[in-house]
Parts: C-alpha cells; structure tokens; sequence
C-alpha cells in the first residue's frame, strides 16, 4: 500500500467538488409529458363533474371517447378545446 501525499488529498477535494457540482445542476425531476388521452375518473377529477354530467357530455356529442374494455378514454386536447373556446360577443 502506498502512502497518500498532500497531492493526493488535493485531487481528491477538487474531484468532490467537481462531482457536487456536476449533481446540484441536475434537475431535481425529470420533467413530465402530459397524458395523451384521460381515462373517465380523471376526466371527472380534472372538471370536477360527477359521472352524469360526463354522460351528457357524451349523449350530447361534445366529447368523443374512444371505450376500451368497457372503459372510457378521451384525448386530453379535446377536452381543452372545448373548455377554451371564446362565447361568442
């Protein structure tokens, strides 16, 4: 084993620092894509609407899921565009 040098210590110290800095700039978390399409729950969740008002919006043709197994999925820009649109003046 051989003994360790001041120079030793010394490099040691600088490639600490260099390794924290390198971690203090990362990101804390990765960033998130939005879902692409929305199961009925979290549909209802988001508008907080009950389950017959998400049923009237499908009877009445405003939004468009697509079922699946016997669950309801719908695209999430559907359901933006039809909450952002502008009354008319």
């Amino acid at each position: 084993m051989s003994d360790i040098t001041k120079e030793d210590l010394e490099n040691l110290r600088h490639q600490l620092f260099v390794d924290l800095k390198v971690l203090l700039e990362k990101p804390a978390q990765p960033e998130v894509k939005p879902k692409e399409w929305l199961r009925s729950r979290e549909v209802k969740k988001m508008l907080s609407i009950s389950d017959a008002a998400l049923q009237n919006l499908r009877i009445r043709g405003l939004v468009k899921p697509v079922k699946i197994s016997g669950l309801y999925y719908y695209k999430a820009e559907e359901l933006k565009s039809l909450f952002s649109h502008k009354p008319k003046s």
